[in-house]
C-alpha cells in the first residue's frame, strides 16, 4: 500500500492542487465557507498520507527527516483548525518535490543520452561467410563484424577492410568526423556516418572503452564529495535540532502555531540537495566534453591543484617517435648483421622507442631471441645469433662495460642536443650502432598550457625516462617550470612525495604501465583514455581519446563545479536564517509563505546547479 500511494505522489498533488482551485473559488467567488472548509480539509489529508509515509520510512532507520517535520507541521495546524496553512503547506511541499525531481532529471540527460548510445546489436558473419544480426552481448572477442552507413559501431575493434568516417562524439565529445581504414581502431558507441567497413572485434560488453566511460560516470554520480558527507552529518544533527528548538519556543510561548511554523521554516532542503545537484550537472558536462570525473570526492582536490607533473612520451608528445639520426660504428656485412639482431630485439619490445626502430629498419632478416634481460629504466640484453647484445641507453652501456671512446661521446652529445632519445646497440660488449629517435610535441599543447596557468597552476614539470638534453628542449619549447630527464618509475613518485613534502597539491598527467605509481600517488592522477588500461584503472580523471585539450576543460570545470557548490551552500543557509529571523521579527510570515519560500530556494540551487551542464572553457 505505501508503495502503491507514493507511485501515486503525482497524482495526489494534481488533486490536491485541483482541491485548493475549488475551495478559495468557492469562498471567494460564490462565499461558500462550507465548500471552501470542506476542500481545504480533504486537501489537507490527502496530501499528508504520502508525506507521512515517507516521514514514518525515515523514523524507521533511525533519521529524522525534512518530511517528519512537514508531518509533524501539517497535523499540529489540522489540529489547531488552520486548514488554509495544512492544505497550503502539504501542497507547495508535494508541489515542490515533484518540480525537483523533474528539474534534477534534466541535470541527468548527459548520462542518460550516454547510456541511449550504447548499441544493441550487431551484424555478426557466421560460419558459412553471411552476416546476421545478433544480439551484442552475443559478440565474442576475434568476431567479425559488418558496420553499415548510418549504424553503431557494436564494439571495441580493429577495422579489417572499407573505409569510411565515424562520429566518434560519444568518446572524445568532438562530432567532426574521423576518417577510418584498414587497420585503425574503432570504438563501440561511435557511429559509421559514412562508408562500410568490417572489423574484427578486439573488446567487448562492459570491456568496451564505451562500456567504461558508462560505469565510470555512473560510479562517479553514487560517489559522495567531502562536502557531501559534512552536509550529511550536519542535516542529521540539524533536523532534529529544529525540532527541538520549536519544542523550547512552544514551552517559553505557550504558541502552538508559532512552533510549528518554526518547523517547516527550519527545513534544510535547499542544504541537502544543493551540492549533489552541482556535482551531478558537473561530472555530467565532463562526460558530455570527453572527461571522466571518477567521483564527487575528486572535484574538491583537482580544484586546488597548484602543480601539475607531466609524463613527456605521449602526454606531452604524440607518441609516436621517428629514427631521425643514424650512426653506424661498423661496415661491410656486420651492419646487416648488427640490423637484424637489433631488428629482432625491439620486434618483442612495445616500447615507442622500440616500435619506431622496427618501422624504420623494415623488412630484415630476423634471429631467434633466447635469455632476454629487461633492465628496468635501462633497455634489453638478450642472447641473439650466439651473441650477447645490449640494446638501450648510455646507463645500460656503462652496466655492460661497453667501451665508449671519445667521438663515440661526441656522437652522443651531438644527437642528444637535436632532442634526440637515444637507443645504443652493442654486440660482445663492442658498441655498433647509435640511433637518435625523437617524437613530435603534441599540436596545441602550449596554449592548453597557457590556459593551465591562467586557471591557476603555478608549476608544470616534465618528468621522463629520456635524456636530460631532450626533456630541457621540450620545456623550454612549451615553457615548463621544471624538467628532470633519465627519471625511472620510482625517482618520479619519490619526486612527487617531494613535491608533496612541499605542500604543493600535485596532478599527474601520464599514459604508460609505467605511470601508474605516480598517478596513484599523487593527490589527482590523471590519464590520457587513448593510454593503458591499468593508468585508466588507477587514475581520478580520464581524458578520452588522450585528448590532452581536454585537460584545461577540466580543471576549469571542476573549479566551476567547486564555486557553485559554495553558492548552493550559502543560498541555501542564507534562505533558512532569513526565515527564521522573520518568524521572529515581522508580523508577515507563517507557514505558507514559508513553505513557498523554502520550495523555492529547492529550485533556484537546482536551476544554479543546471548551469554547470552548459560549461564552455572561455579561454
Amino acid at each position: 500500500m505505501q508503495r502503491f500511494i507514493l507511485g501515486k505522489k503525482n497524482q495526489i498533488t494534481l488533486i490536491s492542487g485541483i482541491l485548493l482551485v475549488i475551495a478559495f473559488i468557492s469562498k471567494f467567488l460564490f462565499k461558500n465557507t462550507e465548500i471552501f472548509v470542506g476542500g481545504l480539509v480533504i486537501a489537507s489529508i490527502i496530501g499528508v498520507i504520502p508525506i507521512a509515509i515517507q516521514a514514518y520510512q525515515a523514523l524507521r532507520v533511525k533519521v529524522v527527516s525534512i518530511d517528519v517535520l512537514v508531518t509533524i507541521a501539517v497535523i499540529g495546524a489540522f489540529l489547531l483548525r488552520n486548514f488554509e496553512e495544512s492544505a497550503i503547506v502539504t501542497f507547495l511541499f508535494l508541489f515542490g518535490a515533484y518540480l525537483e525531481q523533474r528539474t534534477l532529471n534534466k541535470t541527468r540527460s548527459a548520462i542518460k543520452e550516454l547510456t541511449e548510445m550504447a548499441p544493441e546489436s550487431a551484424l555478426k558473419q557466421m560460419e558459412n561467410g553471411e552476416f546476421e544480426e545478433v544480439e551484442v552481448d552475443e559478440v565474442d572477442v576475434g568476431d567479425i563484424l559488418l558496420v553499415k552507413t548510418g549504424s553503431k559501431v557494436p564494439v571495441d575493434g580493429t577495422v579489417l577492410t572499407g573505409e569510411g568516417h565515424i562520429n566518434e562524439a560519444s568518446i572524445t565529445g568532438e562530432s567532426v568526423p574521423v576518417g577510418k581504414r584498414k587497420d585503425a581502431k574503432v570504438y563501440a558507441g561511435t557511429i559509421l556516418e559514412n562508408g562500410t567497413i568490417q572489423i574484427v572485434a578486439d573488446r567487448v560488453g562492459e570491456d568496451t572503452t564505451f562500456g567504461k566511460i558508462i560505469e565510470l560516470v555512473e560510479e562517479a554520480q553514487d560517489s559522495k564529495s567531502e562536502a557531501e558527507r559534512f552536509i550529511d552529518r550536519f542535516s542529521k544533527y540539524y533536523t532534529p535540532a529544529v525540532l527541538i528548538l520549536s519544542f523550547i519556543v512552544w514551552l517559553i510561548s505557550k504558541n502552538v502555531e508559532l512552533a510549528i511554523t518554526i518547523l517547516v521554516l527550519g527545513c534544510p532542503g535547499a542544504l541537502v540537495i544543493g551540492v549533489p545537484v552541482s556535482n551531478v550537472a558537473g561530472i555530467g558536462n565532463g562526460a558530455r566534453y570527453g572527461v571522466l570525473l571518477k567521483g564527487s570526492e575528486v572535484i574538491q582536490d583537482f580544484s586546488r591543484v597548484d602543480t601539475i607533473v607531466f609524463d613527456k612520451t605521449g602526454t606531452l608528445t604524440v607518441g609516436n617517435p621517428k629514427v631521425a639520426d643514424k650512426k653506424m660504428y661498423t661496415n661491410g656485412d656486420d651492419i646487416d648483421k648488427v640490423l637484424s639482431y637489433l631488428a629482432s630485439i625491439e620486434g618483442e619490445s612495445d616500447h615507442p622507442l622500440a616500435k619506431a626502430i622496427v618501422e624504420h629498419l623494415g623488412k630484415t632478416e630476423t634471429y631467434t631471441v633466447e635469455n632476454t634481460n629487461v633492465v628496468k629504466g635501462g633497455g634489453i640484453v638478450a642472447i641473439v645469433d650466439g651473441h650477447r647484445v645490449a640494446v638501450g641507453n648510455v646507463s645500460l652501456m656503462e652496466q655492460e662495460n661497453v667501451h665508449i671512446d671519445e667521438e663515440m661521446r661526441a656522437d652522443i652529445a651531438r644527437f642528444e642536443s637535436k632532442g634526440n632519445s637515444l637507443v645504443l646497440t652493442s654486440v660482445d660488449g663492442e658498441l655498433k650502432a647509435l640511433m637518435g629517435i625523437r617524437d613530435q610535441i603534441r599540436p596545441g599543447v602550449k596554449e592548453d598550457l597557457q590556459k593551465l596557468k591562467r586557471l591557476g597552476v603555478k608549476n608544470l614539470v616534465v618528468l621522463s625516462g629520456d635524456n636530460q638534453g631532450t626533456v630541457d628542449l621540450v620545456a623550454s619549447e612549451l615553457g615548463l617550470t621544471e624538467a628532470h630527464g633519465h627519471m625511472l618509475p620510482e625517482e618520479k613518485s619519490a619526486y612527487i612525495e617531494k613535491l608533496q613534502a612541499k605542500g604543493r597539491i600535485v596532478a599527474f598527467v601520464g599514459d604508460g604501465v609505467n605511470d601508474s605509481p605516480s598517478i596513484a600517488l599523487a593527490q589527482i592522477g590523471i590519464a590520457m583514455g587513448g593510454g593503458t588500461d591499468v593508468a585508466i584503472e588507477t587514475s581520478d580523471v580520464v581524458l578520452m581519446n588522450s585528448d590532452f585539450s581536454r585537460l584545461p576543460h577540466a580543471l576549469g570545470l571542476v573549479k566551476v563545479i567547486s564555486r557553485n557548490m559554495i553558492q548552493n551552500i550559502i543560498i541555501a543557509v542564507g534562505v533558512v536564517f532569513f526565515l527564521l529571523a522573520s518568524v521572529f521579527f515581522s508580523e508577515w510570515m507563517n507557514m505558507s509563505i514559508g513553505m513557498l519560500v523554502h520550495e523555492g530556494s529547492i529550485l533556484v540551487v537546482i536551476l544554479n546547479g543546471m548551469r554547470l551542464l552548459r560549461y564552455k572553457l572561455k579561454y
